[in-house]
């Protein structure tokens, strides 16, 4: 991988048109969450270190091409200076004839960040022109953004074409922690997946059923794979029309020597506000709905986990916003945060509501990686060639 840590790359006086992804969630003027941010300071520190001119390119939100005020990246711009206590210059306009020469300006080891990239129209396009325009405001190229690597996108692919392109720090370990769970993975390996609907992950679990020894489901997707093989769920969420991905999961689990691990007790409730009850799955009344996975399953899921070398997760056991129905997602997280710490697994986490587990209950450093991709780390898992990191190899 061309990779920014190359000994030999010498950035000094160097414009580097850094493109990260600081698309994070601000409510009332005011950023929830940083990880993102926080993620992208080794690569900057180095670039400052090297002594090169760093111009950001980011977005947030999907403005389409037209100047949206709320989609500033002025207040993270801010936020991003108080993380690195460094000035950072911020340019409020979109790009346009005098955007270089105000580039030009900014002295070696200095920041500057430019407006909400898709303010662009060029942009989301992946417009040549455009791509051409953008690159002839800088010397070197680094993509430090995996989370819209799944984007052909300007700023993410259509520059490289134009401009000599590297890989940035956070880009590198990202790729390098899911070749683990891919490509290069130390058996046995383990898949906990779960979230609401077992359609949108298909491709997940057909592409690493033939890779992985065990895949536990979770989740409201437990819930159908238990419907569609003759458990009754009650009135728990389900997908009744899945019958036939249902049987590809099973076929080809036989077919690759994969075992299938589903909940054998869940915790239920007559609604989601009210107290649990743990039920095995004979007991389960018609008005019952499962909102977490019961003490038997966290045992077994326990038990596959100590025999694992690699475990990788996305998406929690329940309904874990509701301190009633969160024990199965907080116990999986203290079984893989346990062997992790101990050096027992190596350990990889992502999706949006996994995350928001994982910093629910302070576990973000408990893992070998988590990754805040989303849509690219999914795209990833299910075996997808990411425009952004095919353009780079």
């Amino acid at each position: 991988m061309n990779n920014i840590s190359n000994q030999n790359l010498t950035l000094k006086g160097k414009k580097v048109l850094l493109r990260v992804d600081l698309n994070v969630p601000i409510k009332n003027g005011a950023i929830t969450e940083t990880s993102r941010i926080e993620k992208i300071i080794p690569t900057i520190k180095l670039l400052i270190e090297k002594e090169a001119k760093i111009i950001i390119l980011s977005h947030i939100g999907r403005p389409k091409g037209k100047i949206v005020k709320g989609m500033t990246l002025e207040p993270i711009s801010k936020k991003l200076s108080s993380l690195l206590n460094k000035e950072i210059l911020f340019n409020k306009n979109t790009i346009n004839e005098d955007t270089l020469l105000e580039v030009n300006k900014i002295e070696n080891g200095s920041i500057m960040m430019l407006e909400n990239i898709r303010f662009n129209e060029g942009e989301e396009l992946n417009d040549a022109e455009f791509s051409k325009k953008i690159s002839e405001l800088g010397d070197i190229y680094v993509n430090d953004a995996f989370s819209v690597s799944h984007r052909s996108h300007a700023s993410v692919e259509g520059i490289t074409k134009h401009i000599p392109s590297y890989f940035g720090l956070q880009i590198t370990e990202e790729i390098n922690a899911l070749k683990k769970i891919t490509s290069k993975i130390k058996k046995p390996i383990t898949l906990i997946i779960g979230g609401s609907k077992i359609s949108t992950k298909i491709k997940i679990i057909n592409n690493l059923i033939k890779k992985f020894n065990n895949i536990i489901i979770v989740g409201g997707m437990a819930n159908t794979m238990l419907h569609h093989t003759g458990s009754n769920i009650g009135k728990s969420v389900c997908e009744k029309d899945c019958g036939s991905l249902i049987k590809e999961i099973l076929e080809n689990s036989n077919k690759y020597n994969c075992k299938l691990i589903c909940p054998e007790d869940v915790v239920v409730s007559k609604n989601m506000e009210s107290n649990g009850e743990n039920k095995n799955l004979k007991e389960i009344d018609e008005d019952d709905m499962i909102l977490d996975i019961g003490t038997n399953t966290i045992s077994s899921i326990k038990k596959v986990i100590d025999s694992s070398n690699t475990v990788l997760w996305n998406g929690p056991a329940g309904y874990f916003e509701n301190p009633n129905f969160q024990n199965g997602t907080k116990q999986i997280l203290e079984i893989i945060s346990q062997r992790t710490k101990n050096n027992k697994i190596f350990s990889v986490a992502g999706g949006g509501e996994t995350v928001a587990a994982i910093n629910k209950f302070n576990k973000l450093n408990s893992f070998t990686f988590v990754s805040t991709a989303g849509g690219a780390f999914l795209e990833y898992l299910e075996g997808k060639n990411l425009p952004g990191i095919s353009a780079l190899d």
